[in-house]
């Protein structure tokens, strides 16, 4: 086996993760990583050959973290093919590690002929979705599985910051999200906002301002601005580019789409379309937007206290989705469900609020469910904290509950 540099002495394992994979360990499929910077995707790396070392005998690793100044020299489909086929074991299995693919112009070149190669088992990561929507996926179809690494979940928030499960430490979760280096910094607001800053800004100018040679760099952080202000809302890339015309910026719908598009396909952003319970069809305009990482939503446009009800709702989407659900935004004749979850072909319905204490939310949150004319289960996440009955059937749940179901 080659030394790996910069190998972590001591790994916090992300078990959803590596229990995915394990199926595909040794199998002569591309297990590929994607996910925002910064989510710990290399160190999914670090353990599976962990993992590997440890349970596969005679396995050896070739690792290149193309970040790395000691892999400048390989930048080219060729470079690659070549340093994997000097490096690879003589005997036995080499399992082959890719960090930030990506940096490799034509890449899938690569893959697509290092795939043939039986005694070699291939993962790598990446931060841009197109990794897989487009360059690798047009050449690799049915030779790869994709594994979305997101950031910390509440739970694995705990455990990475040896935490106990309290209000004070969802208070955290929710103010600061779960980026894994956290647990390295002071847990103090400007300490922790500053790194999260420096990394947007990295994500901004190197996934997506270098990467789609984009000039207009201002309209792309009001755009973010203006999500982050927005944060659950719907709306339509009309909407937005109506409201940038108010602040003298015109840009035409049809660019507001390409521009989100880009911060979609590197991760800051999810965009949830509107889907019609009772015509079971997606609706082709309106959507909403959650941020992958809150603390960062939180970094760029404050953390306020009027946005509490926003940042619990996408507390709860980036819950579902790293739960695996697929989740749309449900629209009923008279009123709206937060969100339509599928998996495995069960459905789940879930409203959000922020509390309970009046009456008319009562009626709007449980109402709306109670409109939806199946028997799957519905549900309502609040942050008060209640015990007793059900409204009907339809259960609550308190955000610290839910977060950790």
């Amino acid at each position: 086996m080659k030394t790996i540099n910069n190998f972590p002495t001591s790994l916090v394992f992300r078990d959803t993760y590596v229990n995915r994979v394990k199926p595909f360990i040794g199998k002569q499929l591309i297990k590929a990583f994607t996910g925002q910077r910064r989510v710990g995707k290399s160190y999914m790396l670090f353990q599976l050959m962990d993992y590997i070392l440890k349970t596969i005998e005679d396995a050896s690793i070739v690792y290149i973290n193309l970040e790395d100044l000691a892999f400048s020299n390989i930048r080219t489909a060729t470079e690659l093919n070549d340093y994997v086929l000097q490096n690879q074991a003589e005997t036995g299995k080499t399992f082959l590690f890719i960090d930030e693919i990506q940096e490799i112009k034509d890449f899938e070149k690569a893959l697509r002929s290092l795939v043939l190669i039986d005694t070699l088992d291939i993962y790598c990561t990446g931060s841009n979705a197109d990794l897989l929507s487009g360059e690798l996926a047009s050449v690799l179809s049915g030779r790869f599985i994709e594994v979305t690494v997101y950031s910390l979940s509440y739970s694995e928030f705990l455990i990475f910051h040896q935490l106990n499960n309290s209000t004070k430490s969802l208070e955290m979760y929710l103010k600061w999200g779960g980026l894994p280096y956290l647990i390295h910094l002071p847990k103090k607001d400007d300490v922790v906002f500053e790194y999260l800053k420096n990394i947007y800004t990295t994500i901004i100018y190197k996934d997506i301002v270098m990467r789609y040679s984009l000039r207009n760099i201002r309209f792309l952080e009001l755009l973010v601005q203006f999500l982050a202000d927005n944060t659950s809302s719907l709306f339509s890339a009309k909407k937005i580019s109506d409201f940038l015309k108010s602040q003298q910026i015109n840009i035409a719908p049809n660019q507001v789409q390409v521009y989100i598009h880009h911060l979609v396909n590197a991760f800051i952003i999810h965009q949830v379309v509107r889907y019609d319970i009772v015509g079971k069809r997606v609706f082709e305009i309106g959507e909403k937007y959650y941020f992958e990482n809150i603390g960062i939503r939180n970094a760029i446009w404050g953390y306020r206290i009027e946005d509490r009800a926003k940042i619990i709702e996408n507390a709860v989407y980036n819950q579902l989705i790293y739960k695996g659900y697929k989740v749309k935004v449900g629209v009923l004749p008279v009123g709206e469900i937060d969100f339509v979850c599928e998996k495995e072909g069960e459905k789940l319905y879930i409203q959000v609020a922020l509390t309970l204490n009046e009456p008319q939310t009562i009626e709007r949150e449980f109402g709306n469910l109670l409109r939806i004319k199946d028997n799957y289960p519905k549900l309502v996440v609040t942050l008060d904290e209640f015990t007793g009955n059900t409204y009907e059937g339809i259960q609550h749940k308190t955000l610290k509950e839910f977060l950790l179901d």
